[in-house]
């Protein structure tokens, strides 16, 4: 599946704030696991790996948005996380993928043989260090995702609310890439409980919606006390 045809990176409407990949000071060094890689286009809705197929290779976003999934039995979707620009995707514990990986939008997204990084591990320190960096914050991200979904139905809106706003630090209004059936699906929540969960925030004045995809965090504080 990693043929895919070649497309241009889709464009999001300009909001105040985006997701953007780190600044040239952030990217990789001589030994870096990035090198490694090669940039591939994804197309809107395209899957990038299905569930249990050989975990060969991982990923990291260069542009879009990419969403991890499950399909439950009963035919509920359960979104795993919300991959932004400069996050490492596809890390396994096995040798088979326990997700999905689908572009929400036009992607670019660089994909790193396995192998290739595992043997450059066990020769280079720096690389090894890079390997658990990224093993470790897939884990708090699996942690978080846990602790969020034992919380009432506003503590997971206003908690999403906050974990988006954190990955655009220094801006109170963000630009959503994810539709409300995405954020239902990864909250564990129906669309029309975020829908009346958000609509409930802006009434309270803790957060504006001047569009289906634009939030703006008018009370971060009455968000972060929700939050629990």
């Amino acid at each position: 599946m990693l043929n895919q045809p070649m497309v241009n990176p889709g464009s999001m409407r300009q909001p105040v704030a985006r997701f953007k990949a780190p600044p040239p000071s952030a990217r990789p060094s001589s030994n870096s696991i990035e090198l490694m890689g090669a940039p591939m286009p994804f197309a809107r809705n395209a899957e990038i790996y299905g569930e249990n197929e050989p975990a060969e290779y991982l990923y990291k976003v260069i542009s879009g948005t990419v969403r991890t999934y499950k399909v439950l039995n009963d035919g509920r979707r359960q979104i795993g996380f919300f991959y932004l620009p400069g996050d490492v995707f596809g890390l396994e514990v096995g040798d088979k993928h326990s997700f999905s990986a689908e572009a929400i939008v036009d992607c670019k997204v660089l994909v790193i043989k396995r192998s290739s990084v595992v043997a450059l591990a066990a020769r280079q320190s720096d690389v090894s260090r890079q390997l658990w960096e990224m093993t470790a914050t897939e884990l708090r991200r699996v942690q978080d995702h846990i602790m969020l979904l034992i919380k009432t139905a506003q503590e997971r809106v206003a908690g999403f609310l906050l974990e988006m706003a954190a990955r655009v630090p220094g801006s109170t209004e963000i630009e959503l890439p994810m539709s409300r059936q995405d954020i239902a699906d990864y909250l564990g929540l129906t669309i029309e409980t975020v829908s009346r969960t958000l609509t409930q925030l802006e009434n309270s004045s803790a957060i504006a919606v001047p569009t289906s995809r634009r939030i703006v965090l008018r009370n971060r504080a009455a968000l972060t006390r929700m939050n629990g």
